[in-house]
């Protein structure tokens, strides 16, 4: 699943894209207003954790404008300002969750993937088809109940048409959904993690609408 961190202090944004990172996020940066603005319209994010201080345009006008603008990426406001009238604000304005600092990077992992369950069109933290499991909690994928080893790339593929199960994927939307803008990837990427999902969970799995994506039954 993909993010934007949106975090003026470069030390603090690039340990939060450390963290998500290795969690197996594909994770934005944007270091003030206007570039965090420029990244939220026009890249559909599966979670956005959002500071409030920031150069440029701050945090609120931020979070109005993308609400304004129809887009209902989750918000996770992440500030030093910990008030009440503040988080109601940060609420009201459209935000999905309220962290402040200082905090433990394993709440914010936690919170970030509640979000990203809560905004699903199938929030169930297990998934299931056929005889293949999804714990999306664990990352944990098991065929007939044996665990089966996917790559990271492999898993976000997988929740992510599991997620929309029954709706056509576009290749464009995996892509979009999986890789951050600093990877250099290759045309037919989706294509070969499909092809080992296949592989290792059966051919069954995931139909091929040729031409236009794919999907996994409801």
């Amino acid at each position: 699943m993909r993010l934007l961190v949106v975090e003026d202090e470069p030390d603090l944004a690039r340990m939060l894209a450390r963290t998500l990172e290795e969690e197996q996020f594909a994770v934005d940066l944007a270091l003030d207003g206007d570039e965090a603005y420029y990244k939220m319209t026009e890249i559909p994010y599966d979670a956005i954790v959002l500071d409030l201080m920031l150069p440029r345009r701050d945090g609120w006008s931020l979070l109005r404008s993308l609400r304004e603008s129809g887009k209902r990426s989750p918000v996770l406001i992440l500030t030093a300002r910990d008030g009440v009238e503040d988080r109601v604000r940060g609420l009201d304005l459209g935000a999905d969750d309220y962290l402040t600092k200082p905090f433990a990077l394993t709440e914010l992992v936690a919170r970030v993937r509640a979000l990203i369950r809560r905004a699903s069109p199938d929030p169930a933290p297990v998934l299931a088809i056929g005889e293949v499991t999804i714990d999306t909690a664990a990352r944990i994928v098991c065929r007939g109940g044996r665990p089966v080893d996917l790559t990271a790339r492999e898993y976000a593929v997988l929740e992510l048409l599991a997620r929309r199960r029954g709706s056509l994927v576009t290749r464009t939307t995996i892509w979009e959904h999986i890789y951050s803008e600093a990877e250099d990837i290759v045309s037919n990427a989706v294509d070969v993690h499909v092809s080992a999902l296949r592989r290792k969970l059966g051919r069954d799995v995931i139909q091929t609408r040729r031409g236009q994506g794919y999907m996994v039954d409801a």
